[in-house]
């Protein structure tokens, strides 16, 4: 029955099995059993059962009913405590979307997402809300005067569910999730799953600054618990350190190995060939930012500008700290750079040719198709050989800032950084011994404008000369020959991946 203290606590027994059925918001229309699993709705101060859901698929998250915490909101910290979870799952991987209780009576929403936290809060559009297909991926629009970006329009179906929830999707029925984000970080999600659509809005979190109590076997956020399970391709043992890891490779047969839905289900797995060899192995300690960062993923991308028949590569390693999340080190043809995904969308225009982003302004450099070719490791999204994207790549002023937008079906994501001296990677990771190693196109010319010999210029002159013989002889052939521009052999400022 109703507490009479705050007329918002309610309990009855289970429809289904006679288990006690609690209903703590008076937003929580819905819950789902505990014991029985079964769906329940609430009708006045009656409970109907509707049907049985889907057991939730254990994904190693942290987080767990009852455990409670703080957010900060309006300026102040406002105490929630977790009711309900609902798991769903789209075209990039699976992600929770956690009820949390507040004091108020009402519920707000603490989405995790590899690793990521978004708490949200129910909120009204200002207007009628469009269709999901008006949103196009990349477009801009106004929201209360305020101009946010697209950045996501998938499919996705709830999975499973457990505790108290405001509204109910369909099981296993595919809805579309639309999610917009501004410049200074903050985020709307309209999800078509209900009608009307739900729309939320908030921020970003740090789960260090929720002061999170009550978390899964008393486990901290700093502490990961290792997995270990049989590659479903060779049958040799692998582990998985990180509770975040969505994809890992195998490190008998390298296959991919897809874990978005949980190590003890289905499991898919594919070969890889070619394999690429890391300058800086799995596992290295790295110091960047004042911290240490562990090297937990690889990745070899391949890139290609629109009408040129030139491919480049690059490579990414995914770095890891328990209390900071994950970082990108991006090595390319024109130097190392550090970047992280943009939790917020910088202010751009599909096909402009500069944009800013926290104050910084940017010019673009390259703009190029972008193909995933090898993965080693451990990563916090389904990552896949063959997987594509559109990026731009974008610089500062002072040449040192970068920002890079990726583009893939129903998503873009943004990543920023900055350069890294070749030598500044090295020392990081105590390889000083092997510089030359790191150094790439952003090192000193080899010929520099003091201490020149003679034997020096002659060389250069001969060079210059068998050049200019090479060139008039091809301007003199009938046969043509295609050009290529100038960026064909730049870029790979990426973010490793889509942030889902």
């Amino acid at each position: 029955m109703a507490d009479s203290a705050t007329q918002r606590y309610y309990s009855a027994p289970c429809p289904g099995c006679g288990a006690p059925v609690e209903f703590k918001s008076a937003q929580s229309i819905y819950a789902v059993c505990p014991y029985c699993q079964s769906t329940i709705v609430r009708e006045g101060e009656v409970l109907k059962r509707i049907g049985k859901m889907a057991e939730v698929f254990e994904d190693y998250s942290p987080l767990q009913l009852g455990a409670s915490g703080s957010m900060p909101f309006d300026g102040k910290q406002v105490p929630f405590m977790l009711v309900g979870r609902a798991q769903y799952k789209g075209e990039q991987g699976s992600w929770n979307e956690w009820n949390a209780f507040l004091p108020d009576g009402s519920l707000a929403t603490l989405s995790e997402d590899n690793g990521n936290f978004v708490f949200t809060r129910g909120a009204p559009l200002g207007r009628e809300v469009p269709a999901a297909d008006r949103f196009r991926v990349g477009m801009s629009t106004a929201v209360g005067g305020k101009q946010f970006s697209v950045s996501t329009n998938l499919t996705a179906s709830m999975v499973a569910a457990q505790g108290e929830l405001p509204q109910l999707s369909k099981l296993g029925e595919p809805f579309t999730v639309v999610e917009l984000r501004s410049d200074d970080g903050e985020v709307l999600t309209i999800d078509y799953g209900t009608t009307p659509p739900q729309v939320q809005r908030g921020f970003a979190v740090k789960i260090e600054a929720l002061q999170m109590k009550g978390l899964k076997d008393g486990a901290s956020v700093k502490d990961e618990k290792s997995r270990q399970f049989n590659c479903p391709n060779c049958g040799a043992p692998v582990k998985v350190e990180l509770s975040t890891t969505q994809s890992c490779t195998c490190p008998s047969c390298k296959s991919i190995i897809d874990l978005s839905t949980g190590i003890g289900g289905e499991m898919r797995s594919a070969a890889q060939d070619e394999p690429v060899a890391p300058l800086i192995a799995l596992g290295s300690i790295g110091d960047f930012e004042g911290a240490k960062w562990q090297v937990v993923g690889f990745q070899h991308r391949m890139g290609v500008e629109p009408g040129d028949d030139e491919w480049f590569g690059w490579d990414e390693y995914l770095l890891y700290h328990a209390k900071r999340g994950f970082i990108f080190l991006v090595d390319s043809t024109d130097g190392w750079s550090l970047v992280r995904p943009a939790t917020g969308a910088p202010k751009y225009n599909r096909g402009a040719t500069s944009t800013s982003y926290l104050g910084t302004n940017y010019k673009l450099q390259y703009s190029y198709n972008a193909e995933t070719n090898y993965v080693l490791g451990e990563f916090y999204w389904p990552v896949q050989s063959g997987q594509t994207t559109f990026n731009s790549d974008f610089e500062s002023s002072s040449g040192k800032g970068i920002l890079s937008r990726e583009e893939s079906k129903g998503e873009v994501t943004w990543s920023h950084g900055e350069r890294l001296d070749a030598k500044a990677v090295a020392d990081a990771f105590k390889m000083g011994d092997k510089l030359n190693k790191f150094r790439r196109e952003d090192a000193a010319p080899v010929i520099s404008t003091k201490g020149i010999g003679c034997g020096t210029v002659i060389l250069f002159l001969v060079v210059i000369f068998v050049i200019l013989i090479i060139l008039s002889t091809c301007s003199g052939s009938s046969g043509s020959s295609g050009s290529r521009s100038s960026g064909g052999s730049y870029g790979g400022y990426s973010s490793g991946g889509g942030h889902k």
